[in-house]
């Protein structure tokens, strides 16, 4: 007899179920996040099990890894994408656990993809970099808002970059309590800058684009940290049939619903990978900024729009490009991408 395992899995418990070929639950319990106590709950059902089904939390790398090193098949559940009948009246972490199971047996289980164990820690360090070049951008803008508000001037990032104690003075108007949140702002930016070069100068001695990844150093705008962040969250392009598969994915892609012309709701704007969201639209700055082709696009849409909705659109521009670039082992060809 086949058996099908499914785990709901939280912060620190989660609930294992066990259902036979008819659905029937022949194990069902709420056990503490410990992976032997897990491993020791399934030892007795292990041969017949055909796989267990984990949800896709933020804290599932510890349950798969150990799973599948004690063996067992293990199916990553795309959470986003399950559907639960809206009628119920009632639904549990265990009703949950069972309805996982439930549609493992019957093989309509969406599911996602394990990302290697081996790869996943310059994956994560790329993600950090991410977060602090974010954080540094946000600093950024508040130094240069804070001189506009109190001077009705403008001040470059270049200009940030040389300031010194001496000359805050001129952008504050002497103010003692403006130049004290300068000068916090600025050692902030510092401080954020240095480690997102530590954070660059560690991925760059560990790891190097793959062969199959080189052409994207083709495309303008990506060099090899973006290049290697596109790469660490992609994982393998063969899990995309399609560009718009991938832009999708890239958060490229609108999330509406429309019928008859007209818009008619919105669907999940967070499905998707946001790192690589965040990869794209880095990218479609620098793009802007070296490639006059690309500037032209942007500079368009802009006209047309505002500068994040043209920001946007060549984010989803590069992301296909970057998809037949990858599949077609072809250099980047900005003509073809903006003409």
């Amino acid at each position: 007899m086949k058996l099908y395992a499914a785990i709901d899995l939280h912060s620190n418990n989660c609930v294992l179920v066990i259902l036979d070929e008819h659905d029937r639950v022949l194990y069902e319990k709420r056990l503490s996040n410990v992976l032997p106590l897990i491993l020791g709950q399934l030892a007795p059902y292990r041969e017949a099990i055909t796989a267990v089904a984990v949800e896709s939390t933020y804290n599932w790398y510890w349950l798969v890894d150990g799973l599948m090193e004690a063996g067992c098949t293990v199916k990553l559940v795309n959470t986003a994408a399950v559907k639960v009948y809206e009628g119920l009246k009632y639904t549990g972490d265990e009703h949950d656990a069972r309805h996982l199971a439930h549609l493992l047996r019957l093989g309509l289980l969406p599911t996602g993809y394990i990302y290697p164990k081996a790869e996943r820690g310059i994956r994560d360090l790329l993600r950090k970099r991410s977060q602090l070049v974010r954080s540094r951008t946000a600093h950024i803008l508040s130094l240069q808002n804070l001189v506009s508000r109190n001077t009705g001037k403008g001040i470059s990032v270049e200009g940030i970059r040389e300031l010194t104690d001496e000359t805050m003075g001129g952008f504050c108007g002497g103010n003692a309590e403006r130049i004290l949140a300068m000068q916090s702002t600025l050692a902030v930016i510092r401080c954020l800058q240095e480690q997102i070069r530590r954070l660059e100068k560690t991925v760059l001695a560990q790891a190097k684009l793959k062969p199959a990844f080189e052409k994207l150093l083709t495309v303008d705008g990506i060099g090899k940290v973006l290049g290697m962040t596109i790469m660490y969250e992609a994982g393998t392009m063969e899990r995309f049939q399609k560009a718009g598969h991938f832009a999708s994915y890239a958060r490229c892609v609108d999330s509406r619903r429309l019928s008859n012309g007209k818009k008619k709701g919105e669907g999940n704007a967070k499905n998707g990978n946001k790192y690589l969201g965040w990869a794209f639209v880095e990218a479609a700055h620098f793009g802007a900024r070296w490639n006059e082709k690309i500037r032209r696009f942007y500079q368009r849409k802009k006209a047309k729009a505002n500068g994040i909705v043209a920001t946007k659109a060549v984010a989803h521009k590069l992301a296909r490009a970057c998809y037949h670039v990858l599949k077609d082992q072809v250099p980047f060809d900005a003509e073809r991408a903006f003409g």
